[in-house]
């Protein structure tokens, strides 16, 4: 097993079932406020790049990182007290 990488992120998400019309507005308001330079910049101040996501790629992300770090859970047998 080659060995993960870490890396911080942070998302917004949304209840299952929310209609697919309020996602698209949400996202897109919020890809909108990233791509204000002002925003980006203080973001970037932060340490932080902005990354904005369709709903399906922040999805696969999400998805993607659950299944890297349940095989270093496993891996290292760790188990919940």
């Amino acid at each position: 097993m080659s060995k993960p990488t870490a890396s911080g992120w942070i998302g917004i998400g949304a209840p299952k079932g929310t209609p697919a019309a309020i996602i698209d507005k949400l996202n897109s308001n919020i890809a909108a406020g990233l791509a204000d330079p002002e925003v980006k910049a203080r973001i970037k101040g932060l340490g932080a790049d902005p990354m904005p996501m369709t709903p399906t790629q922040f999805g696969a992300l999400v998805g993607d990182e659950t299944e890297k770090w349940a095989k270093v859970v496993k891996f290292a047998g760790i188990k919940a007290e």
